[in-house]
């Protein structure tokens, strides 16, 4: 049997209404002010700027992350995670075998313009 779903939705009240962007990683390094492991990233999202995001890709050596191209939700407000605030949501999934919110990143499969809209 498959697992339930969540209630169906319109794209126009749902999916439209996020500002998901391509950006790739220039800074990463380990966070710990935090209350789990976590990595601060400064995430060059192209004309829309930089923003500094903070996410649990800790299974990810920090030579591996600076440089990887990203989906980051740009519409969402600042979320306070301890005494850091993140700015944009990187959009990711549970890494294989880890702890529940550790995850991988969610990339595109070629090399595309910064700032390219997720559809």
């Amino acid at each position: 049997m498959a697992a339930e779903l969540k209630p169906e939705v319109s794209f126009e009240e749902s999916f439209a209404l996020l500002d998901a962007r391509l950006g790739r990683i220039v800074e990463a390094e380990p966070c710990a002010e935090t209350p789990k492991p976590t990595y601060r990233m400064v995430i060059d999202f192209g004309k829309y700027g930089r923003r500094t995001s903070y996410g649990r890709f800790t299974s990810h050596p920090v030579d591996e992350v600076v440089g990887r191209l990203v989906f980051g939700v740009l519409n969402f407000p600042a979320r306070q995670m301890g005494p850091v605030v993140s700015e944009a949501l990187v959009l990711g999934v549970q890494y294989p075998g880890k702890d529940s919110g550790e995850a991988t990143f969610v990339s595109p499969a070629v090399n595309a313009k910064l700032g390219s809209k997720l559809f």
